[in-house]
């Protein structure tokens, strides 16, 4: 299986997960460039430093591109799926060995599926990610953590919130973010889909403001199958 995609802003280097052979165990993360635009993908390479025995995947960055954030359920977590940062060596894009974001973000529970938002006018940069740690609605729910130093090594983000006006009785999780911080694409099982996982949209006028209740955009976006694991262009 290959899956959950990710392109870099200039388009020439996408990184996805996958269990192809070639692999460390279970899920990896594996990357492909090319040299233009125009040009065709390189054969893929296993991301070995940021990879293990256990699974890892769905990458996503930060704004500027050189942190990444990632699932694994390796050694050394917090328990289960934990979230997982690896920084960008500099004058390339050979990746520096992950480091647990830590116990006050993950939980003994799954902490699963990043998502990255930055808002510049509070001065904050905000992690959506899915968990089913107990207190939450029912099963996975939306959490966010939030830094004001998140460039630093010893940025600290704090405790998972439950953003409740995006979560339900269902399984919700695998979020994006638009980048002006107005618009969050949510992946749920819950009532009211057309079948199986949809994709479920909130907005808000204003990137501080509480999101709204979740719709279903219906189709041809989402069908009775399984539809999820959005993503827009930063343009």
């Amino acid at each position: 299986n290959d899956m959950y995609a990710i392109l870099t802003a200039d388009g020439l280097t996408i990184y996805f997960t996958s269990d192809r052979p070639g692999g460390l165990g279970n899920n990896d993360l594996w990357v492909s460039r090319r040299p233009s635009t125009d040009d065709t993908w390189e054969t893929p390479e296993n991301l070995m430093i940021l990879n293990s025995a256990s699974d890892d995947s769905l990458p996503v960055f930060n704004t500027s591109g050189n942190i990444m954030y990632f699932q694994s359920d390796r050694a050394g977590g917090c328990g289960g799926q934990d979230l997982w940062t690896s920084r960008a060596k500099p004058g390339g894009d050979e990746w520096t060995a992950p480091v647990n974001m830590g116990c006050v973000v993950n939980t003994p529970f799954n902490e699963t599926a990043p998502a990255f938002y930055a808002n510049d006018d509070l001065g904050l940069s905000t992690i959506y990610f899915g968990s089913n740690r107990p207190g939450g609605i029912g099963g996975f729910d939306i959490y966010e953590t939030t830094t004001r130093d998140e460039d630093l090594e010893s940025a600290f983000w704090g405790p998972g919130v439950l953003v409740r006006e995006l979560s339900s009785s269902g399984r919700d999780t695998r979020t994006f973010v638009r980048k002006d911080g107005r618009e969050i694409f949510i992946t749920t099982n819950r009532t009211g889909g057309l079948g199986g996982l949809d994709i479920w949209v909130a907005t808000r006028e204003d990137s501080s403001d509480r999101w709204s209740a979740p719709v279903n955009p219906g189709a041809p976006l989402n069908s009775a199958a399984d539809d999820g694991s959005p993503a827009l262009s930063r343009d």
